[in-house]
């Protein structure tokens, strides 16, 4: 599955590659790239092992706000 976070909070690359390591240790994330300037995280993943809640929880975990 594919999805879209926008990301709330982020001003410069070190916070992009912190929300990026934090979603990319998740198990059954395939692939994650997080944009500075779009202020968004594109993520996929096993929908049998990761959810959009999951995603939001982590990214809040790391100090940003997911928008919905």
């Amino acid at each position: 599955m594919k999805t879209e976070i926008k990301i709330q909070g982020m001003s410069c690359m070190h916070c992009v590659k912190r929300v990026k390591n934090a979603i990319a240790q998740l198990d059954g994330v395939t692939f994650v790239d997080v944009l500075l300037d779009e202020a968004k995280a594109m993520v996929e993943f096993e929908e049998s092992k990761v959810t959009t809640t999951l995603l939001e929880e982590t990214i809040v975990k790391t100090g940003y706000t997911p928008v919905k």
